[in-house]
């Protein structure tokens, strides 16, 4: 069964087999196609960060500290594979401008767990709505039984040594 696009356009099949698939050109197709997905899929979440001087460092970590409450600078560190300088510097602005504020930690002084203010919970669940009606939309396209494909899809494209991680961090938790 072809999965189609919106507008009933086909997807189309790989030019390849896959066994020569290293052995042939690169699948531009594929990687054009990820490249504009990704563009669009943050287009609207950047519109709404620039009102606030905020890129898409300040999106992950507004998001995943949304998510995680008292999530440790280390962690986030681990998850977002930034610069210590890099995140400092995002979240200096976050927790100045009451979108974030960082707790000592009551078992061990010197961690620093983050929370989100209610107004950061805020931006971020606007955030993820708006990218919740993108991906929804495009859901509704597809076969429902999809999803699953696409989520092992997205899976394959992470690390293999990162994988059990990242999976233990998005589907070992429950919905907020």
């Amino acid at each position: 069964m072809d999965a189609t696009l919106p507008d009933a356009m086909p997807v189309p099949h790989p030019r390849r087999d896959s066994a020569d698939a290293h052995a042939d050109a690169p699948a531009y197709d594929l990687i054009e196609l990820f490249f504009f997905a990704y563009r669009d899929f943050v287009s609207d979440p950047d519109r709404i960060l620039s009102e606030y001087n905020f890129g898409r460092a300040h999106h992950r970590v507004l998001h995943f500290v949304s998510r995680q409450p008292g999530l440790t600078i280390a962690e986030l560190l681990d998850i977002l594979r930034i610069t210590k300088q890099s995140l400092n510097r995002v979240l200096k602005e976050l927790i100045e401008t009451g979108f974030i504020e960082s707790r000592t930690g009551t078992a061990d002084r010197r961690q620093r767990h983050l929370h989100a203010t209610t107004q950061g919970h805020h931006l971020a669940r606007k955030l993820a709505d708006l990218q919740t009606g993108r991906i929804t939309q495009s859901l509704a396209s597809i076969d429902p039984k999809a999803k699953e494909a696409i989520s092992a899809y997205l899976l394959g494209l992470i690390d293999p040594d990162d994988r059990a991680h990242v999976q233990r961090l998005v589907f070992g938790r429950r919905e907020t």
